[in-house]
């Protein structure tokens, strides 16, 4: 094999191809923001109805508010499913979530013994700071010349907004100073 040839997608193996695909899929989403959200609402929906069997002996950990869990939870999985399918609804689903988990902590058994809660806070979090990329432009950039002059590279650089020294101040304030220079004094 030459390192040099050129590869195909019918060369390399399926798996490779799905993977790269997935790849791409998951790069235009906020991906992990929705994975962590539907981590969240699991826990959140199923600790409230769970049963721990210990031998003869049965835990049940179910609470009042188990239809409540079960909605949340619920929520808490259509929320990060949502941030898959509808990029442009993050913002909505990142606060909608935070909210959610926070409500989770009285209602559901401490929002799933905090695992459920966590995950939901930070998933929030990750969706709320997501923000699409930019497609790269496919122009060549500009060339560069070389910079002989301080000044030059300053006329024409990001400083344009920062004024040059006055002639008209005098060097030290009066009372008068602020009027005699047009209404500008010497700090301003």
């Amino acid at each position: 094999m030459n390192a040099e040839a050129p590869v195909r997608s019918s060369d390399e193996h399926w798996l490779t191809v799905v993977r790269h695909r997935f790849r791409d899929w998951r790069g235009n989403r906020p991906f992990w923001a929705g994975l962590l959200i539907v981590f969240g609402g699991f826990p959140i929906a199923y600790f409230p109805y769970a049963d721990l069997r210990l031998g003869n002996v049965t835990l049940a950990m179910a609470t009042t508010a188990g239809a409540g869990s079960l909605i949340i939870g619920v929520l808490l999985m259509t929320l990060g499913i949502t941030l898959w399918f509808q990029q442009n609804m993050r913002v909505f689903a990142g606060i909608a979530s935070i909210l959610l988990a926070l409500v989770s902590l009285p209602v559901s058994n401490l929002g799933g013994f905090f695992i459920g809660f966590l995950f939901s806070l930070l998933g929030g979090a990750l969706a709320l700071s997501w923000a699409p990329g930019k497609p790269a432009e496919a122009d060549e950039p500009a060339e560069v010349a070389p910079v002989t002059d301080k000044g030059d590279a300053l006329a024409d650089g990001p400083y344009l907004a920062v004024p040059g020294p006055r002639g008209t101040e005098t060097t030290y304030a009066t009372e008068t100073t602020a009027h005699a220079d047009g209404g500008r004094n010497s700090a301003g």
